[in-house]
């Protein structure tokens, strides 16, 4: 089986329907195949105009892909994060940047975490919806999101929260969601945020840290990355977490630098956001 076409397919077809149409699927779609996540791979299928019945590349596409890929989600898991539960912001902005609550429609695709890489080469996206609609916050730049608290940002930030300990350095400030709920631990000491954007800092620190239980625990500094890291590490950081891309598109050259910065640095441990994504794409 050539896992390396299947995968190309499968991510070219997964890509176009997430840019072109996420909400194509509909409740009365859904519930008239079945209502059920089979039902939702079998309309994603359609879309992508596989011929499951007749093509036997198709079918195997269908089966090892499209039905594994896709997940129901249950809003309320993500509602009860403690971010949902205690931040709220109505709309704000400052220069370039605007706060704001999107929403994501019931049944609308998106992307639900790091896809899942098997020993035989076959490379499995991770496909959520939810059968409600869910109200989310997102900080954008220039019209463009920068850091929305879908699923897929929570499931790949909340695997660093865990392994965060002691005084902790983060590069990126978007929403503050991972200083937020690195802070509230009781092994973590501080943490600093450097962002290199004035303006993200202020609307951060006007609106959104004030309304943290554990908002002395937390420093913003204004700066760039890079020059922060060869300047200040290893310093007396613990734990060192890097988010300051919006995905694998412009991710991998400022991954790269930093783990050369990693690799000189004795001390800190080193994390990256969707680090598992960005190695498929070096």
């Amino acid at each position: 089986m050539d896992h390396k076409k299947l995968n190309a397919r499968v991510f070219e077809c997964m890509s176009l329907y997430l840019n072109a149409a996420p909400r194509f699927i509909n409740e009365q779609l859904y519930k008239k195949t079945g209502g059920d996540e089979l039902a939702y791979s079998a309309l994603l299928a359609a879309v992508c105009m596989l011929d499951t019945v007749n093509d036997p590349d198709d079918k195997i596409l269908y089966r090892d892909y499209f039905i594994p890929m896709v997940h129901r989600l249950d809003p309320a898991e993500f509602e009860s994060d403690p971010y949902y539960r205690n931040i709220s912001f109505d709309r704000a902005s400052l220069g370039s940047w605007e706060l704001k609550r999107m929403t994501c429609r019931a049944y609308e695709a998106f992307v639900c975490g790091d896809p899942t890489v098997y020993p035989n080469g076959k490379i499995l996206p991770k496909i959520g919806y939810f059968e409600r609609d869910f109200i989310y916050p997102a900080v954008l730049q220039n019209g463009r999101e920068w850091m929305t608290l879908m699923p897929n940002e929570t499931i790949t930030t909340l695997p660093h929260v865990e392994k965060a300990h002691g005084r902790v350095l983060t590069f990126g400030l978007g929403l503050g969601y991972f200083a937020y709920r690195a802070a509230l631990k009781d092994d973590v000491t501080d943490v600093t945020v450097v962002e290199l954007d004035e303006n993200v800092i202020k609307l951060f620190s006007d609106i959104i840290l004030p309304q943290m239980e554990c908002r002395d625990k937390i420093r913003v500094i204004r700066g760039d990355a890079f020059g922060f890291a060869q300047k200040n590490l290893p310093g007396d950081f613990d734990f060192v977490f890097t988010d300051i891309w919006h995905d694998p598109s412009d991710g991998v050259e400022p991954y790269l630098k930093m783990k050369e910065i990693e690799s000189g640095c004795k001390g800190p441990e080193f994390s990256y956001w969707i680090e598992d994504t960005l190695k498929l794409y070096i």
